[in-house]
């Protein structure tokens, strides 16, 4: 299927999100115009900016899918998943049949065990990467696992894998698994981005949203999964950097925030976690002293 090319998309959100989407789409040369508001609205900017495409920015399925439709009607490149993916990921159930049917285990619908996430990236060519597993724990999210052994690490990526090119998928999506004991099972999948992808660039030395802009671009994946391993450890904060705090960075520390403020995103990483504790120890310490850095460090 031929594809038509894109240079000027619209990013839709605000804050830390659209800005790293916006960012990824001037490392490939393009210009874009960033909008927030509701599906119709977006779309009459788009058009009126004169763009070629709109990228959902981070968004639950079903908003995407509402966008998608839209786009379709209009002409207008959509820069994420197909509408029926986009679907069934909105009604879980749905999705869950389809990576049953692609031969994957299911989690108990019980709650209960770990729930992990990860990341992959697929091409029109059949090439599926997956990226390094994390935790979510209220607004942190934290990589890689430290009761994952390579092995079932490896387990882990090929299965998801396995089902993202079983459902056709071109992109950026996450999918994510409980596992109790031994047993591990597919739990639902979300469109990317997601907000974590900081933790794979820092982790495995490539940005998920310009090789998401890539694929969709009609590209190859550049990277094969054997060349690709995860080295170290990180954890992504979701915060707002108190009024006036400066950051004077340092080894494995990384600070994504906008101008007009709000919701900020900080990144540390290093060799070991304790190489982490110790560098978001110094960060937090620098902006609201020991006794609030011992508690950013206990959640």
């Amino acid at each position: 299927m031929r594809l038509s090319p894109f240079s000027c998309p619209l990013v839709a959100g605000h804050g830390v999100a659209a800005l790293r989407v916006r960012q990824a789409c001037a490392e490939r040369g393009m210009q874009p115009v960033a909008a927030r508001g509701t599906e119709s609205s977006l779309i009459e900017e788009a058009r009126a900016a004169g763009c070629d495409a709109l990228h959902p920015g981070e968004c639950d399925a079903a908003r995407q899918a509402a966008l998608a439709e839209r786009c379709r009607h209009l002409g207008l490149r959509f820069l994420g998943g197909e509408p029926r993916l986009l679907d069934a990921m909105a009604e879980g159930r749905v999705m869950r049949q389809k990576m049953r049917e692609a031969g994957l285990p299911l989690a108990a619908s019980e709650p209960g065990g770990e729930v992990i996430a990860i990341s992959l990236l697929a091409d029109r060519f059949g090439r599926v990467l997956y990226l390094s597993p994390r935790r979510h724990r209220d607004h942190i999210s934290m990589a890689p696992l430290g009761e994952l052994t390579k092995e079932r690490y490896r387990y882990l990526g090929e299965l998801a894998a396995r089902g993202i090119a079983r459902l056709g998928v071109v992109g950026l999506v996450e999918a994510r698994f409980r596992i109790e004991g031994n047993r591990l099972g597919f739990l639902d999948m979300r469109p990317g981005p997601t907000g974590d992808e900081a933790l794979d660039e820092v982790l495995m030395g490539l940005d998920p949203l310009v090789e998401q802009l890539r694929v969709l671009s009609g590209e190859r994946l550049r990277e094969r999964q054997s060349r690709l391993a995860v080295n170290g450890q990180a954890r992504l904060w979701r915060l707002v950097p108190p009024s006036g705090g400066v950051l004077t960075g340092g080894p494995g520390v990384r600070l994504d925030r906008c101008e007009e403020g709000g919701e900020a995103r900080l990144v540390v990483w290093g060799r070991r976690s304790g190489d982490v504790e110790t560098r978001a120890r110094r960060v937090f310490v620098e902006w609201w002293g020991e006794s609030e850095a011992r508690r950013w460090l206990a959640i």
